[in-house]
């Protein structure tokens, strides 16, 4: 019998929103760094680096999506915020630590709800503006 998930996380993926894709990362970052307390527990060290290197990369990722023009005031609080979990993580794994990966947690769980606040009370899907002309610039949904 094979594996479906994979299949169906391509297709969620092609098929999401920009709103969704940021809702996709955020989950991402969080299993990941629930994987990596799971391995700091139990001790594996290789599978921890890896569980918290892949949680670094996504979010610099959504740091590196902002669009500090359009997004003001916003997108300069959560670039400093990415940050700084950025920095928590790097933290956690240096110093083989949980504290720091259940703050990057809570940080990115309550920036996820805000995110899923906002999915739930878009009525359609939206087009950013980076949608409507080709643009050199990387994605931001933050306005």
């Amino acid at each position: 019998m094979s594996n479906k998930y994979p299949t169906y996380v391509d297709e969620e993926i092609l098929a999401a929103t920009p709103l969704k894709f940021v809702l996709l990362l955020y989950r991402g970052a969080l299993d990941s760094i629930a994987s990596a307390r799971r391995y700091l527990r139990l001790g594996d060290i290789r599978s921890r680096s890896r569980a918290i290197t892949k949680a670094m990369a996504i979010v610099t990722e959504l740091s590196l999506s902002l669009n500090l023009q359009a997004g003001g005031e916003l997108s300069k609080n959560l670039s400093e915020l990415y940050g700084y979990v950025e920095l928590l993580l790097m933290k956690a794994n240096a110093k083989q630590s949980d504290p720091p990966l259940a703050e990057a947690e809570r940080l990115l769980s309550t920036l996820a709800e805000a995110w899923e606040i906002c999915a739930q009370s878009t009525p359609a899907p939206l087009a950013c503006p980076e949608q409507l002309e080709p643009r050199s610039e990387p994605l931001s949904c933050a306005y």
